[in-house]
């Protein structure tokens, strides 16, 4: 008897479990659920960090997300960069997004890069970065993780691997990773624009708008009120799409 209760328990809670995973899947699950669910998901990216604890340098409306992909710059932030660029600075989730700028003729100057250690932006050219850790990379195969403090770099490549350079060693490696580095984000983005235009479809209002970038489609979507019940990922395919389409 003990055993039979035992099993109409496990059943009952992988029940419930599987029926708050499709609710989920559909936008629909609750604010403790979803609550939850954010940190741990914060917890397995070694770049994030909580909103409160992301130094924005850039302003706008869509301050919050990378000038060029459209990534939410908390969630990467322990490998954004900035630059100014026509007078205005911009924040980038990645060196490769800022090598991604360059290359369609941006003249940056002033860059600077989150120093992982103290959180806070650096002067590029006198960080040391560790390249090729064994911590995931942003928008590359390749890590690229800065410090203000050699030291610092120096003990993160023993605990992580990676060779220890300077800036102009991590931005030529970022330049050497950017054609492949590109196929692959292309091949991701093409997927979840198709993802986000099913999205669309199913959770927002409609609009005619025209976007310059993802991050112009994600901040006006949110300032709009434009979907409802997006989560991070839902957000990003469908500024994606609206970008795109």
């Amino acid at each position: 008897m003990k055993k039979i209760l035992l099993a109409l328990l496990a059943l009952g809670l992988m029940t419930s479990f599987s029926q708050a995973e499709m609710k989920c899947a559909s936008g629909k699950c609750g604010g403790a659920m979803k609550a939850s669910a954010k940190p741990k998901k914060m917890m397995k990216m070694f770049q994030a960090v909580p909103k409160g604890k992301a130094t924005l340098l850039q302003d706008g409306k869509a301050k919050m997300f990378c000038p060029e992909c459209g990534m939410a710059l908390p969630m990467f932030y322990k490998t954004n960069h900035a630059a100014t660029v026509d007078g205005k600075v911009k924040q980038y989730c990645s060196i490769h997004c800022l090598v991604d700028d360059m290359n369609h003729g941006a003249k940056v100057t002033d860059i600077k890069v989150v120093d992982v250690t103290t959180l806070k932006f650096i002067p590029a050219q006198k960080a040391t970065y560790v390249v090729g850790s064994r911590k995931k990379g942003t928008m590359s195969m390749v890590s690229k993780y800065a410090f203000a403090k050699k030291a610092d770099a120096e003990a993160f490549a023993k605990a992580n691997g990676g060779k220890v350079t300077d800036f102009k060693g991590a931005l030529e490696a970022a330049k050497a990773d950017f054609s492949k580095d590109s196929k692959m984000i292309s091949k991701k983005q093409e997927m979840m624009a198709h993802k986000g235009e099913m999205i669309y479809g199913k959770m927002c209002q409609k609009t005619d708008k025209k976007f310059a970038s993802t991050a112009e489609a994600k901040a006006f979507i949110l300032g709009n009120k434009l979907c409802k019940g997006l989560n991070g990922k839902q957000l990003q395919a469908v500024g994606l799409y609206l970008k795109n389409r």
